[in-house]
Protein backbone atom coordinates (compact mmCIF):
# COMPACT_ATOMS: atom_id res chain seq x y z
CA UNK A 1 0.00 0.00 0.00
CA UNK A 2 1.65 3.76 -1.26
CA UNK A 3 1.79 5.86 1.29
CA UNK A 4 2.51 8.93 -1.55
CA UNK A 5 -0.52 11.13 -1.91
CA UNK A 6 -1.36 14.56 -3.01
CA UNK A 7 -2.27 17.63 -0.89
CA UNK A 8 -4.93 20.23 -2.23
CA UNK A 9 -3.56 23.27 -0.76
CA UNK A 10 -5.66 25.89 -2.94
CA UNK A 11 -8.48 27.35 -1.54
CA UNK A 12 -9.58 28.10 1.80
CA UNK A 13 -9.47 24.37 2.90
CA UNK A 14 -7.32 21.53 2.44
CA UNK A 15 -7.65 17.79 0.88
CA UNK A 16 -5.87 14.80 0.55
CA UNK A 17 -5.51 11.72 -2.20
CA UNK A 18 -3.98 9.04 -1.78
CA UNK A 19 -1.98 7.73 -5.14
CA UNK A 20 -2.06 4.45 -6.59
CA UNK A 21 0.99 1.71 -6.48
CA UNK A 22 -1.47 -0.72 -9.34
CA UNK A 23 -2.78 2.19 -11.61
CA UNK A 24 -2.93 5.55 -12.69
CA UNK A 25 -4.48 8.32 -11.04
CA UNK A 26 -5.95 11.24 -13.32
CA UNK A 27 -6.58 15.20 -12.32
CA UNK A 28 -9.32 16.92 -14.39
CA UNK A 29 -13.19 17.73 -14.54
CA UNK A 30 -14.37 15.01 -16.17
CA UNK A 31 -15.99 12.71 -13.58
CA UNK A 32 -16.54 9.78 -15.34
CA UNK A 33 -12.25 9.05 -16.20
CA UNK A 34 -10.67 11.16 -13.48
CA UNK A 35 -9.68 10.15 -9.82
CA UNK A 36 -9.39 13.72 -8.46
CA UNK A 37 -12.02 15.68 -9.88
CA UNK A 38 -11.91 19.41 -9.78
CA UNK A 39 -14.94 21.53 -9.85
CA UNK A 40 -15.76 22.84 -13.13
CA UNK A 41 -17.67 25.88 -11.51
CA UNK A 42 -14.75 26.39 -9.87
CA UNK A 43 -11.69 25.53 -11.68
CA UNK A 44 -12.71 26.17 -15.22
CA UNK A 45 -9.24 26.42 -15.99
CA UNK A 46 -8.58 22.68 -15.98
CA UNK A 47 -9.03 20.69 -18.49
CA UNK A 48 -11.25 17.42 -18.78
CA UNK A 49 -8.84 15.17 -18.26
CA UNK A 50 -5.74 17.55 -17.39
CA UNK A 51 -3.14 15.83 -16.33
CA UNK A 52 -1.88 12.12 -14.79
CA UNK A 53 0.03 10.34 -12.30
CA UNK A 54 1.36 6.55 -13.03
CA UNK A 55 3.13 4.14 -10.58
CA UNK A 56 6.96 3.23 -12.17
CA UNK A 57 8.79 0.67 -10.32
CA UNK A 58 12.78 1.56 -9.94
CA UNK A 59 15.63 -0.80 -9.93
CA UNK A 60 15.86 -0.81 -6.38
CA UNK A 61 12.41 -2.22 -6.16
CA UNK A 62 11.09 0.77 -4.45
CA UNK A 63 8.07 2.74 -6.45
CA UNK A 64 8.25 5.92 -8.08
CA UNK A 65 5.07 8.48 -9.59
CA UNK A 66 6.04 9.85 -12.80
CA UNK A 67 3.64 13.16 -13.64
CA UNK A 68 2.13 13.29 -17.01
CA UNK A 69 0.24 16.43 -19.05
CA UNK A 70 -2.31 14.99 -20.75
CA UNK A 71 -2.37 17.65 -23.93
CA UNK A 72 -4.16 19.93 -21.69
CA UNK A 73 -5.42 23.57 -23.00
CA UNK A 74 -3.77 25.49 -20.40
CA UNK A 75 -0.79 23.39 -19.21
CA UNK A 76 0.55 21.74 -16.37
CA UNK A 77 3.19 23.19 -13.89
CA UNK A 78 5.90 21.57 -12.04
CA UNK A 79 7.52 24.26 -8.92
CA UNK A 80 6.23 26.66 -11.34
CA UNK A 81 7.79 25.28 -14.75
CA UNK A 82 5.59 24.20 -17.77
CA UNK A 83 5.86 20.63 -17.56
CA UNK A 84 7.13 19.39 -20.81
CA UNK A 85 6.29 15.62 -21.53
CA UNK A 86 6.95 14.11 -17.73
CA UNK A 87 8.53 13.84 -14.70
CA UNK A 88 9.38 11.99 -11.24
CA UNK A 89 7.80 13.73 -8.50
CA UNK A 90 9.50 13.79 -5.23
CA UNK A 91 8.45 15.29 -2.27
CA UNK A 92 7.86 18.79 -1.53
CA UNK A 93 7.03 19.15 -5.45
CA UNK A 94 3.69 21.52 -6.20
CA UNK A 95 1.62 20.50 -9.26
CA UNK A 96 -0.43 23.32 -10.43
CA UNK A 97 -3.21 22.62 -13.56
CA UNK A 98 -2.76 25.68 -15.27
CA UNK A 99 -2.20 29.52 -15.24
CA UNK A 100 -3.24 30.29 -11.44
CA UNK A 101 -5.01 27.02 -10.75
CA UNK A 102 -5.39 24.77 -8.07
CA UNK A 103 -1.81 23.26 -6.86
CA UNK A 104 -1.19 20.29 -5.39
CA UNK A 105 1.46 19.48 -3.16
CA UNK A 106 3.32 16.04 -3.05
CA UNK A 107 3.90 14.27 -0.22
CA UNK A 108 4.67 10.89 2.05
CA UNK A 109 3.47 10.08 5.11
CA UNK A 110 5.00 7.01 6.49
CA UNK A 111 2.60 6.73 9.41
CA UNK A 112 -0.92 6.65 8.65
CA UNK A 113 -3.27 7.34 11.43
CA UNK A 114 -6.31 6.73 8.95
CA UNK A 115 -8.63 4.32 8.59
CA UNK A 116 -9.06 1.84 5.58
CA UNK A 117 -11.42 3.75 3.98
CA UNK A 118 -9.33 6.99 3.84
CA UNK A 119 -6.20 4.63 2.32
CA UNK A 120 -8.22 3.29 -1.00
CA UNK A 121 -10.13 0.22 0.24
CA UNK A 122 -13.49 0.52 -0.08
CA UNK A 123 -13.30 4.19 -1.05
CA UNK A 124 -12.20 5.59 -4.53
CA UNK A 125 -9.03 7.64 -4.59
CA UNK A 126 -10.84 10.47 -6.06
CA UNK A 127 -13.07 10.98 -2.59
CA UNK A 128 -11.10 13.92 -0.76
CA UNK A 129 -10.15 13.25 2.94
CA UNK A 130 -8.91 15.96 5.45
CA UNK A 131 -5.47 16.47 5.59
CA UNK A 132 -3.78 15.42 8.71
CA UNK A 133 -3.32 17.63 11.37
CA UNK A 134 0.40 17.18 13.34
CA UNK A 135 -0.49 18.38 16.63
CA UNK A 136 -3.27 18.39 19.26
CA UNK A 137 -3.30 21.65 19.50
CA UNK A 138 -4.10 23.04 15.85
CA UNK A 139 -6.44 19.80 16.01
CA UNK A 140 -8.69 21.52 18.78
CA UNK A 141 -8.73 24.61 16.52
CA UNK A 142 -9.21 22.55 13.51
CA UNK A 143 -12.48 21.04 15.15
CA UNK A 144 -13.32 24.36 16.62
CA UNK A 145 -13.52 26.31 13.52
CA UNK A 146 -14.95 23.68 12.07
CA UNK A 147 -17.81 23.59 14.49
CA UNK A 148 -18.36 27.25 14.23
CA UNK A 149 -18.66 26.66 10.09
CA UNK A 150 -21.25 23.91 10.67
CA UNK A 151 -23.78 26.41 12.88
CA UNK A 152 -22.88 29.35 10.85
CA UNK A 153 -21.90 28.19 7.31
CA UNK A 154 -20.62 32.36 6.33
CA UNK A 155 -17.79 31.88 8.82
CA UNK A 156 -16.26 29.46 6.18
CA UNK A 157 -16.48 32.48 3.47
CA UNK A 158 -16.73 30.24 0.17
CA UNK A 159 -14.98 31.76 -2.35
CA UNK A 160 -17.36 30.48 -5.26
CA UNK A 161 -20.80 31.09 -3.32
CA UNK A 162 -21.50 33.74 -6.20
CA UNK A 163 -21.38 30.81 -8.84
CA UNK A 164 -22.40 27.70 -7.15
CA UNK A 165 -25.20 29.16 -4.81
CA UNK A 166 -27.14 31.44 -7.61
CA UNK A 167 -26.81 34.13 -5.28
CA UNK A 168 -27.13 37.54 -7.43
CA UNK A 169 -29.93 35.26 -8.90
CA UNK A 170 -31.85 34.92 -5.65
CA UNK A 171 -31.53 37.84 -4.61
CA UNK A 172 -32.39 39.88 -7.73
CA UNK A 173 -35.59 37.41 -7.50
CA UNK A 174 -35.97 38.59 -4.02
CA UNK A 175 -35.97 42.30 -5.24
CA UNK A 176 -38.44 41.84 -7.58
CA UNK A 177 -40.79 39.58 -5.59
CA UNK A 178 -40.99 42.95 -3.04
CA UNK A 179 -41.64 45.34 -5.58
CA UNK A 180 -44.43 43.36 -7.41
CA UNK A 181 -46.08 43.33 -3.95
CA UNK A 182 -46.31 46.97 -4.42
CA UNK A 183 -47.12 47.38 -7.76
CA UNK A 184 -50.16 47.60 -8.98
CA UNK A 185 -51.54 48.01 -13.00
CA UNK A 186 -49.19 48.21 -15.97
CA UNK A 187 -46.75 48.62 -13.68
CA UNK A 188 -47.20 45.10 -11.98
CA UNK A 189 -46.86 43.81 -16.19
CA UNK A 190 -43.87 45.20 -16.69
CA UNK A 191 -42.22 44.25 -13.66
CA UNK A 192 -43.40 40.54 -13.97
CA UNK A 193 -42.43 40.71 -18.03
CA UNK A 194 -38.56 42.12 -17.44
CA UNK A 195 -37.87 39.53 -14.42
CA UNK A 196 -39.61 36.12 -16.77
CA UNK A 197 -37.43 37.52 -19.62
CA UNK A 198 -34.28 38.14 -17.44
CA UNK A 199 -34.82 34.71 -16.36
CA UNK A 200 -34.91 33.07 -19.85
CA UNK A 201 -32.29 35.06 -20.89
CA UNK A 202 -29.88 33.98 -17.80
CA UNK A 203 -30.67 30.01 -18.82
CA UNK A 204 -29.21 30.53 -21.90
CA UNK A 205 -26.20 32.37 -20.54
CA UNK A 206 -25.61 29.70 -18.37
CA UNK A 207 -26.23 27.36 -21.00
CA UNK A 208 -23.21 29.25 -23.30
CA UNK A 209 -21.24 29.19 -20.14
CA UNK A 210 -18.99 32.21 -21.45
CA UNK A 211 -18.82 35.53 -19.08
CA UNK A 212 -20.35 37.94 -20.90
CA UNK A 213 -21.15 41.61 -18.65
CA UNK A 214 -24.41 42.13 -18.16
CA UNK A 215 -24.41 45.51 -19.15
CA UNK A 216 -23.58 44.86 -22.33
CA UNK A 217 -26.89 42.26 -22.85
CA UNK A 218 -28.81 44.68 -21.75
CA UNK A 219 -27.57 47.07 -23.58
CA UNK A 220 -28.42 44.96 -26.65
CA UNK A 221 -31.98 44.81 -25.42
CA UNK A 222 -32.30 48.47 -24.91
CA UNK A 223 -30.76 49.33 -28.27
CA UNK A 224 -33.45 46.35 -29.92
CA UNK A 225 -36.75 48.45 -27.98
CA UNK A 226 -34.71 51.93 -28.84
CA UNK A 227 -34.95 51.04 -32.84
CA UNK A 228 -38.60 49.63 -32.43
CA UNK A 229 -39.50 53.35 -31.28
CA UNK A 230 -37.50 55.16 -33.76
CA UNK A 231 -38.08 55.66 -37.82
CA UNK A 232 -35.79 52.93 -38.27
CA UNK A 233 -38.91 50.51 -37.92
CA UNK A 234 -40.58 52.32 -40.24
CA UNK A 235 -38.01 52.03 -42.89
CA UNK A 236 -37.70 48.56 -42.36
CA UNK A 237 -42.43 48.19 -42.49
CA UNK A 238 -41.67 50.40 -45.95
CA UNK A 239 -38.93 48.02 -47.60
CA UNK A 240 -40.67 44.21 -46.10
CA UNK A 241 -44.12 45.26 -46.48
CA UNK A 242 -44.80 47.54 -49.01
CA UNK A 243 -42.06 46.92 -51.58
CA UNK A 244 -41.64 43.29 -50.80
CA UNK A 245 -44.99 41.08 -50.78
CA UNK A 246 -44.84 40.84 -47.14
CA UNK A 247 -47.98 42.40 -46.17
CA UNK A 248 -50.39 40.29 -44.21
CA UNK A 249 -54.41 41.83 -44.01
CA UNK A 250 -56.82 40.99 -40.81
CA UNK A 251 -58.71 38.76 -43.00
CA UNK A 252 -56.61 35.25 -43.81
CA UNK A 253 -59.58 33.23 -44.50
CA UNK A 254 -59.16 33.68 -48.30
CA UNK A 255 -55.46 33.09 -48.59
CA UNK A 256 -54.04 29.77 -49.04
CA UNK A 257 -51.31 28.35 -47.00
CA UNK A 258 -48.27 28.71 -49.24
CA UNK A 259 -49.08 32.31 -50.17
CA UNK A 260 -49.90 33.35 -45.75
CA UNK A 261 -46.32 31.65 -45.41
CA UNK A 262 -44.38 33.28 -48.13
CA UNK A 263 -45.98 36.84 -46.80
CA UNK A 264 -45.17 35.99 -43.13
CA UNK A 265 -42.01 34.90 -43.62
CA UNK A 266 -40.85 38.23 -45.62
CA UNK A 267 -43.36 40.52 -43.32
CA UNK A 268 -42.20 39.01 -40.29
CA UNK A 269 -39.44 36.89 -40.42
CA UNK A 270 -36.86 38.92 -42.56
CA UNK A 271 -37.70 42.10 -41.06
CA UNK A 272 -38.17 41.01 -37.47
CA UNK A 273 -34.54 38.82 -37.79
CA UNK A 274 -33.06 41.28 -39.60
CA UNK A 275 -33.71 44.34 -36.43
CA UNK A 276 -33.19 41.85 -33.85
CA UNK A 277 -29.24 41.52 -35.37
CA UNK A 278 -29.04 44.94 -35.31
CA UNK A 279 -27.47 44.94 -32.38
CA UNK A 280 -25.12 42.06 -32.89
CA UNK A 281 -23.20 43.72 -35.88
CA UNK A 282 -23.22 47.37 -33.76
CA UNK A 283 -21.63 45.66 -30.70
CA UNK A 284 -18.85 44.13 -33.76
CA UNK A 285 -18.37 47.50 -34.91
CA UNK A 286 -17.76 48.82 -31.12
CA UNK A 287 -15.59 46.22 -30.60
CA UNK A 288 -13.02 46.22 -33.43
CA UNK A 289 -12.28 49.97 -31.93
CA UNK A 290 -11.28 48.96 -28.72
CA UNK A 291 -8.06 47.59 -27.35
CA UNK A 292 -7.77 43.77 -27.21
CA UNK A 293 -8.81 42.53 -23.67
CA UNK A 294 -12.07 44.92 -23.71
CA UNK A 295 -12.47 44.00 -27.41
CA UNK A 296 -13.27 39.95 -26.59
CA UNK A 297 -15.45 40.76 -23.52
CA UNK A 298 -17.89 43.28 -25.56
CA UNK A 299 -17.66 42.87 -29.06
CA UNK A 300 -19.11 39.30 -31.22
CA UNK A 301 -15.68 37.56 -32.13
CA UNK A 302 -17.11 33.12 -31.98
CA UNK A 303 -20.47 31.98 -32.43
CA UNK A 304 -20.90 32.16 -28.22
CA UNK A 305 -20.73 35.98 -28.28
CA UNK A 306 -23.13 35.81 -31.35
CA UNK A 307 -25.83 33.91 -29.16
CA UNK A 308 -25.69 35.68 -26.08
CA UNK A 309 -26.55 38.92 -28.21
CA UNK A 310 -29.21 37.34 -30.15
CA UNK A 311 -30.82 36.17 -27.13
CA UNK A 312 -30.34 39.53 -25.31
CA UNK A 313 -31.70 41.70 -28.71
CA UNK A 314 -35.08 39.00 -28.77
CA UNK A 315 -35.37 39.85 -25.18
CA UNK A 316 -35.75 43.74 -25.86
CA UNK A 317 -37.77 42.81 -28.75
CA UNK A 318 -40.33 40.16 -27.35
CA UNK A 319 -40.79 42.39 -24.27
CA UNK A 320 -41.69 45.76 -26.46
CA UNK A 321 -43.90 43.86 -28.66
CA UNK A 322 -45.94 42.28 -25.62
CA UNK A 323 -45.70 45.10 -23.41
CA UNK A 324 -46.42 47.74 -26.21
CA UNK A 325 -48.68 46.15 -28.30
CA UNK A 326 -50.21 42.82 -27.18
CA UNK A 327 -51.08 42.90 -23.65
CA UNK A 328 -52.81 47.12 -23.91
CA UNK A 329 -55.35 45.48 -27.09
CA UNK A 330 -56.04 42.30 -25.41
CA UNK A 331 -56.26 44.21 -21.69
CA UNK A 332 -58.52 47.05 -23.91
CA UNK A 333 -60.36 44.19 -25.62
CA UNK A 334 -61.41 42.06 -22.24
CA UNK A 335 -62.08 45.05 -20.27
CA UNK A 336 -64.40 46.49 -22.85
CA UNK A 337 -66.97 43.33 -22.68
CA UNK A 338 -66.25 42.15 -18.92
CA UNK A 339 -64.42 45.04 -16.90
CA UNK A 340 -61.53 46.21 -16.23
CA UNK A 341 -60.38 43.21 -13.60
CA UNK A 342 -61.19 40.79 -16.32
CA UNK A 343 -59.09 42.84 -18.70
CA UNK A 344 -55.81 42.62 -16.39
CA UNK A 345 -56.13 39.39 -16.12
CA UNK A 346 -56.57 38.34 -19.76
CA UNK A 347 -53.33 40.43 -19.94
CA UNK A 348 -51.26 38.74 -17.64
CA UNK A 349 -52.51 35.18 -19.20
CA UNK A 350 -51.52 36.57 -22.62
CA UNK A 351 -48.04 38.35 -20.97
CA UNK A 352 -46.65 34.59 -19.18
CA UNK A 353 -46.77 32.43 -21.84
CA UNK A 354 -45.64 34.93 -24.72
CA UNK A 355 -42.02 35.43 -22.36
CA UNK A 356 -41.56 32.13 -20.80
CA UNK A 357 -42.04 30.92 -24.51
CA UNK A 358 -39.85 33.09 -26.07
CA UNK A 359 -36.67 30.19 -25.59
CA UNK A 360 -38.56 28.57 -28.14
CA UNK A 361 -39.70 31.41 -29.87
CA UNK A 362 -37.93 34.89 -30.79
CA UNK A 363 -34.48 33.71 -28.57
CA UNK A 364 -34.18 30.37 -30.30
CA UNK A 365 -34.39 32.54 -33.96
CA UNK A 366 -32.43 35.47 -32.67
CA UNK A 367 -29.58 33.05 -30.99
CA UNK A 368 -29.41 30.89 -34.04
CA UNK A 369 -28.59 33.70 -36.42
CA UNK A 370 -26.17 35.22 -33.87
CA UNK A 371 -24.61 31.78 -33.82
CA UNK A 372 -24.11 32.14 -38.07
CA UNK A 373 -22.88 36.12 -37.45
CA UNK A 374 -20.35 34.60 -34.55
CA UNK A 375 -19.28 31.76 -36.95
CA UNK A 376 -19.19 33.60 -39.66
CA UNK A 377 -16.71 35.97 -38.11
CA UNK A 378 -14.41 33.11 -36.57
CA UNK A 379 -14.21 31.80 -40.02
CA UNK A 380 -14.78 34.53 -42.26
CA UNK A 381 -14.07 32.62 -45.55
CA UNK A 382 -17.45 30.89 -45.16
CA UNK A 383 -19.16 33.69 -44.32
CA UNK A 384 -20.90 34.29 -47.75
CA UNK A 385 -22.55 30.37 -47.41
CA UNK A 386 -22.80 30.64 -43.35
CA UNK A 387 -24.99 34.09 -43.38
CA UNK A 388 -27.67 33.78 -45.91
CA UNK A 389 -28.48 30.11 -44.21
CA UNK A 390 -28.62 31.36 -41.22
CA UNK A 391 -30.39 34.63 -42.12
CA UNK A 392 -33.59 32.72 -44.18
CA UNK A 393 -33.52 29.76 -41.99
CA UNK A 394 -34.31 32.14 -38.53
CA UNK A 395 -37.13 33.56 -40.81
CA UNK A 396 -38.15 30.56 -42.11
CA UNK A 397 -38.80 29.19 -38.69
CA UNK A 398 -40.07 32.40 -37.79
CA UNK A 399 -42.66 32.92 -40.74
CA UNK A 400 -43.70 29.40 -39.93
CA UNK A 401 -45.03 29.98 -36.73
CA UNK A 402 -46.86 33.31 -37.52
CA UNK A 403 -48.61 31.15 -40.90
CA UNK A 404 -49.24 28.16 -38.13
CA UNK A 405 -51.11 30.40 -35.40
CA UNK A 406 -52.74 32.42 -38.20
CA UNK A 407 -54.52 29.33 -38.71
CA UNK A 408 -55.49 28.71 -34.85
CA UNK A 409 -59.24 29.79 -35.63
CA UNK A 410 -60.00 27.19 -38.36
CA UNK A 411 -58.14 24.59 -37.56
CA UNK A 412 -57.78 24.51 -33.92
CA UNK A 413 -55.98 21.50 -31.72
CA UNK A 414 -54.26 20.50 -35.18
CA UNK A 415 -52.78 23.51 -34.82
CA UNK A 416 -51.26 23.66 -31.71
CA UNK A 417 -49.66 20.41 -32.55
CA UNK A 418 -48.00 22.31 -35.58
CA UNK A 419 -46.84 24.69 -32.59
CA UNK A 420 -45.14 22.74 -30.55
CA UNK A 421 -43.55 20.58 -33.17
CA UNK A 422 -42.04 24.09 -34.45
CA UNK A 423 -41.25 25.22 -31.30
CA UNK A 424 -39.29 22.26 -30.35
CA UNK A 425 -37.60 22.69 -34.14
CA UNK A 426 -36.22 25.85 -33.17
CA UNK A 427 -35.25 25.03 -29.66
CA UNK A 428 -33.25 21.82 -30.58
CA UNK A 429 -31.58 24.29 -33.25
CA UNK A 430 -30.61 26.99 -30.48
CA UNK A 431 -29.18 23.94 -28.36
CA UNK A 432 -27.17 22.11 -30.88
CA UNK A 433 -25.97 26.05 -31.62
CA UNK A 434 -25.19 26.25 -28.14
CA UNK A 435 -23.02 23.39 -28.31
CA UNK A 436 -21.16 23.56 -31.03
CA UNK A 437 -19.96 26.95 -30.05
CA UNK A 438 -18.83 25.92 -26.62
CA UNK A 439 -16.93 23.00 -28.64
CA UNK A 440 -15.34 26.12 -31.26
CA UNK A 441 -14.52 28.63 -28.81
CA UNK A 442 -11.16 29.90 -28.28
CA UNK A 443 -11.66 30.04 -25.13
CA UNK A 444 -13.48 27.15 -24.03
CA UNK A 445 -11.08 26.44 -21.02
CA UNK A 446 -12.03 29.45 -19.15
CA UNK A 447 -15.59 29.18 -19.74
CA UNK A 448 -17.94 28.44 -16.75
CA UNK A 449 -20.15 25.85 -18.31
CA UNK A 450 -18.14 22.82 -18.41
CA UNK A 451 -20.56 20.01 -16.70
CA UNK A 452 -22.63 19.32 -20.00
CA UNK A 453 -20.24 19.98 -22.39
CA UNK A 454 -16.31 19.25 -21.86
CA UNK A 455 -12.68 20.15 -24.28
Amino acid sequence: MSNAFLRLISGSEEYSYSLLTAGEVVLGRDPNSCQIVLDSNHYGMVSRRHATIRPSKTPDGRTSFILYDLSSANGTYLNGQLLQGCQELHVGDRITLGNKGPEFLFEYQYQYKYNSQSLGITQPASTPTPAAVNSSASSFSTNEHTSLSLLIPLLSSPTDLTRKAYLVPGMITVVFVVLLFFAQGFSYQILLGAYLASASLYVIYQLCGKPKPWWVLASSALTTMTILASPVLNILILVFRGILPGSVPEDTSSISFPELFIRYFIGAGMLEELLKALPIIGFYLLGKSLRSSRRERIGVWEPLDGILLGSASAAGFTLFETLGQYVPGRIAEVAQEMGTEAGFGAGLQLLIPRILGEVAGHMAWSGWLGYCIGLSILKPRLASRILPIGYFSAAGLHGLWNSCAGLADSLGVFVLGLLVVIGGISYTLLATAILKARALSPTRSQNFATRFFQK
